[in-house]
């Protein structure tokens, strides 16, 4: 099993635009075969999210970023990010 965290930082004013692109991205990630969850998490202040991503395994979570819908609407979440996501990836595999 795969565990994605990837940690965001959005520029100010722009925390609804942000957060309907990655419902959206959310919801149709969750329809993708291998995919257990994934969510949007929002931090402490106004700036800060997580998007917290579970797959069955690496190969799920690599097939993940060719969808479709991840390049899209990914590049669409580069428009609200200040500065680059900080992904840790965890695997249940020692």
């Amino acid at each position: 099993m795969n565990l994605l965290v990837v940690k965001l930082k959005i520029k100010p004013g722009t925390a609804a635009e942000f957060v309907a692109t990655a419902q959206q991205l959310a919801a149709s990630s969750r329809t993708e075969p291998g995919c257990l969850s994934y969510e949007l998490w929002k931090g402490d202040d106004d700036v800060s999210y997580a998007m917290v991503e579970k797959y069955v395994d690496s190969d799920a979570a690599q097939a993940h970023r060719k969808t479709d819908h991840y390049r899209t609407l990914g590049r669409k979440l580069g428009d609200y990010l200040d500065g680059k996501p900080e992904a840790i990836v965890l695997n249940d595999q020692y």
